[in-house]
């Protein structure tokens, strides 16, 4: 069975000066609360093929993100939180929790860098949350993500239990 399919992105604005402004992310983040996937991105690059993609992804807190990491080819990623807060995991290749971060905009921890390779996922901890994204394009849909085969497929029942384990995992670390 595949997992359902959800519109992903919003269209990226036209332009060539895209100014980042509060009504843009209030207008991504209304996109987000009706998103079947609960999160939704609005990319700033104009086509996949790109070199570099930069996007704001606004998350809810009951948004599954499946562990991933970037292999085909290795891309770098960098986010910084514009608003609210989340759980940022890096993980073993057999699915233990290696870093367990807490981000929060206007926070002492407010973004990440990350190299290439390295399995990682995110729980939303505040309704709302916006992360400025950037990592290496090109972008292809079939090699874009090397998903964790230890971490349930997006839109399957079992995800909901992982997302509560990360979340409880987040606040075993952090009381």
């Amino acid at each position: 069975m595949s997992p359902p399919s959800f519109p992903r992105a919003l269209e990226a604005p036209e332009g060539e000066l895209v100014v980042l402004s509060r009504s843009l992310v209030e207008h991504v983040t209304e996109a987000s609360r009706t998103s079947p996937r609960r999160r939704i991105i609005l990319p700033f690059h104009k086509n996949e093929a790109e070199p570099l993609h930069r996007m704001l992804n606004v998350i809810q807190p009951d948004s599954y993100v499946r562990p991933h990491r970037h292999l085909e080819p290795p891309k770098s990623e960098a986010w910084v939180l514009l608003r609210g807060a989340l759980a940022f995991f890096t993980f073993e290749d057999d699915g233990r929790v290696r870093d367990c971060l807490g981000l929060e905009a206007g926070g002492e921890q407010f973004g990440v860098d990350l190299a290439p390779g390295i399995f990682h996922g995110l729980v939303a901890l505040a309704p709302d949350t916006v992360i400025y994204e950037v990592k290496n394009g090109p972008y292809a849909p079939t090699n874009d993500k090397a998903f964790a085969s230890w971490a349930p497929a997006e839109g399957t029942p079992e995800a909901t239990s992982y997302l509560a384990g990360l979340r409880e995992e987040y606040r075993r670390r952090y009381p």
